[in-house]
């Protein structure tokens, strides 16, 4: 047990299933007692009020029943409970309570007994206010200067700030941008009250500005009457935090400058009376509620700071003095002075813990017991440590689940792409509107080496790229067995695919003797699918919309050497250009410098550029890579052509909005055409026959439009299915457009310069 636990002076616990937040905890000497020993009075919000005058108990003995001075229902929750000079012609202190839609002072006195039951406590109610607006908090002071008394400023949930002298309601003012109530408090040396708004800001208005600006109740009114009956709520000063504010406390000692405490959700600051900081300390944990109290040394400030993880500690302005651990997690703590015993930590929780603690190094009167010794059989031991061994062992055998080499893979899947087109095309189903849609076989096969439970192959491809059968299932597999399946890939979409790749993935299970069922496993493998299923060769064409340059470190290569599927040997003016026409009708040429080792690619549309330079710098490393050249590298200087690429966003938004206006006339053109069918079918049901008033060529005209907005919207959506849009590289501090994605850029290294 650590000598840094809080020592327990009394503790108790209030009600049954009982709530409790920040403002239900007060301390002060509410019955006038004039003795200087201070009550401890209680709010909850399930409207019981309690006030307790605490004596000390002997460590587990329970509390005495005189402790409780008084205990109330007030049938309302009780938001807040504050002690002060509220009732006019008397300077003696009074308690407020704050509920939710009321305001209600007290006054709280006692009766000498007679018996030995004590002293009787009673409370009574001297004036309330009913308020207009749901109450969030309040602070209380001498506003304006007064002597003798102290007024009450309520805050409302809508950011309303009422203020009550004494009996009477003085006036409301709304705080300009309010949006979330904060925490409150009253500074007497300035006149200001001082709050937190949504904004993260520490604000001051002045009580004096407060008195006279518009009045509240004329918020409703014309913006001409607001101007007329008053000036506008001004800031004093504001000072930005940077987070949300749990509490905030004006603090003002003899021997200290008055001073702004704020408790945040990561810091606590120290603020001069005109928003300046005077000091700031990062907490390393998360507070739940603080008190600054008077400090022994001149000059500064000691705060308690409790937190979520069951601590209290103990600042001197910055510097932390002592750390105390609790049993709960306090949501309110107080400084008190209680039967002679000055500075006794008074502590509030959530759920209604109550205790009286103070700071001290008393040693702990535990003693652990005694362990009965007993002797150890050590061949037992050694006999059960090596049945353990055997059972991790074997566990680790047959359930290995960390990846294996090639060599020693339970299963094997591999795809074999076919180097020529498939004689009769084996496309179902394409919206492509070329005369012939190009399809190429794969040839999938499965090795098993030991027993495969449940196996299931799934091919995907990228669309618009579609495969005849994408899903297979197989059964059990034997050791040392295989299955073939084979398959046609082509293209089904209108428009290119941003990549020529597939992939292969078997799931399956493998029995164990633990696991009979199987343990889960997969195996892939991705295969590459040829240029040629997505275009064919085509006359070069000289001009283009669209053009990029790819700079190389090695000279030109033939096309006949890297593009032999596409150029014919017997023609010797293809060495240096080829034409590339793409099934959904588009054409893209590819040019190689003579005298400079660059390439060009040109095209009338933009994302058509991406294809063929990936195939080029592909074959370009293919073919450095057999002759054992390692440092072919390939960069691009160009200019980024991002307006072009904006223009094509810009097209496909106006397509989709041109898709939703089609959508919502052909919903109300069928709404019409449901509504006259309904009209026709009761003239016709009628039994004396009555004249159709063209309502059948009404019929006829709404069918008409129906059908031509159907045909106008599959137009649209058809229109408005884009081709894969170009890829974004995402550097350090900005986004550059690449007419290919960045998951090519390691194996073709290409350097961007902008």
């Amino acid at each position: 047990m650590s000598l840094f636990k809080a020592r327990d002076w009394w503790s108790t616990v209030l009600g049954e299933k009982e709530e409790f937040d920040q403002g239900c905890l007060c301390v002060a000497d509410v019955d006038n007692s004039g003795s200087g020993q201070d009550k401890i009075i209680v709010g909850s919000y399930m409207g019981y009020l309690r006030i307790f005058n605490p004596r000390p108990v002997k460590p587990g003995d329970e509390i005495q029943p005189e402790d409780l001075l008084l205990e109330v229902q007030l049938r309302e929750p009780i938001l807040q409970v504050e002690v002060g000079k509220f009732v006019s012609g008397t300077e003696g202190l009074h308690l407020a309570v704050l509920h939710c839609r009321k305001l209600c002072v007290y006054a709280v006195s006692g009766t000498l007994g007679n018996v030995e039951h004590g002293n009787q406590y009673q409370i009574k109610l001297m004036y309330e206010h009913n308020l207009q607006r749901t109450a969030c908090n309040m602070t209380y002071g001498p506003f304006g200067g007064v002597k003798g008394r102290d007024l009450i400023c309520i805050q409302s949930m809508d950011g309303m700030l009422m203020l009550f002298e004494q009996e009477s309601y003085a006036f409301g003012r709304f705080l300009p941008g309010f949006l979330l109530p904060g925490p409150l408090t009253y500074s007497s040396r300035t006149d200001s009250f001082i709050t937190v708004s949504s904004c993260r800001q520490v604000e001051s208005y002045k009580y004096q500005v407060l008195a006279f600006a518009t009045d509240a109740d004329e918020r409703q009114e014309t913006e001409q009457q607001k101007l007329s009956s008053g000036k506008r709520v001004a800031v004093d000063w504001v000072l930005n935090i940077g987070e949300q504010a749990l509490d905030i406390r004006v603090v003002s000692f003899n021997q200290a400058v008055s001073s702004v405490f704020v408790l945040g959700e990561r810091n606590f600051f120290c603020l001069k009376d005109n928003g300046q900081i005077r000091f700031m300390k990062k907490l390393d944990y998360s507070p739940s509620c603080f008190i600054p109290y008077c400090s022994v040394k001149e000059g500064t400030i000691n705060t308690l700071v409790g937190n979520h993880s069951k601590m209290l500690n103990v600042y001197q302005d910055i510097t932390l003095k002592w750390a105390t651990q609790l049993p709960h997690i306090p949501v309110s703590v107080k400084v008190a002075n209680l039967q002679d015993l000055k500075g006794v930590i008074v502590t509030l929780t959530d759920d209604g813990h109550l205790q009286c603690s103070y700071l001290g190094t008393d040693p702990s009167l535990f003693q652990a017991p005694r362990v009965d010794s007993r002797e150890i059989n050590y061949e037992e031991f050694e006999a059960e440590m090596k049945e353990l061994q055997k059972i991790i062992k074997e566990a680790t055998k047959t359930q290995d689940i960390l990846p294996k080499s090639e060599k020693h893979r339970d299963l094997i899947v591999t795809a074999e792409v076919s180097p020529d087109l498939d004689a009769e095309s084996q496309a179902i189903d394409s919206e492509v509107k070329a005369e012939a849609v190009p399809s190429v076989t794969v040839k999938i096969t499965i090795q098993s080496r030991v027993t495969a439970q449940k196996p299931n192959l799934a091919v995907c491809v990228q669309a618009p790229l579609a495969v005849t059968c994408d899903q297979f299932v197989f059964d059990d597999l034997e050791p040392d067995s295989s299955e073939t399946v084979v398959l046609s890939v082509f293209l089904k979409g209108n428009c290119s695919p941003s990549e020529l790749e597939g992939n292969c993935m078997v799931s399956y299970n493998i029995p164990t003797e633990l696991n009979p069922e199987g343990i889960p496993k997969v195996a892939q493998c991705n295969f590459r699918l040829p240029l040629r299923l997505v275009c064919s060769p085509a006359q070069p064409s000289k001009a283009a919309n669209h053009k990029i340059t790819i700079d190389t470190n090695k000279p030109p290569i033939s096309f006949l050497t890297i593009f032999p599927d596409f150029v014919d040997p017997s023609e010797d003016d293809q060495a240096n250009v080829l034409g590339f026409q793409f099934l959904t009708g588009s054409k893209t040429t590819l040019l190689a410098s003579k005298t400079s080792q660059r390439y060009r690619i040109q095209s009338d549309q933009l994302e058509d550029l991406w294809l063929i330079t990936r195939e080029l710098t592909l074959r370009l490393e293919e073919h450095f890579k057999k002759q054992n050249c390692k440092d072919f590298a390939c960069t691009f200087s160009g200019s980024i052509p991002l307006q072009e690429y904006f223009e094509l966003i810009d097209r496909h938004f106006e397509l989709r909005l041109n898709a939703e206006k089609f959508q919502e006339l052909l919903s109300e053109r069928a709404v019409q055409f449901r509504a006259i069918e309904r009209r026709l079918l009761t003239r016709f049901k009628d039994k004396t026959p009555a004249p159709l008033q063209h309502l059948d060529t009404l019929l006829e005209g709404t069918f008409r439009e129906n059908v031509i907005a159907a045909e106008e919207q599959c137009f649209k959506k058809k229109k408005s299915i884009p081709k894969p849009p170009p890829y974004w590289k995402y550097t350090r501090n900005k986004a550059f457009f690449l007419p290919f994605p960045a998951s090519t850029l390691h194996c073709v290294r290409l350097t961007l310069v902008s």
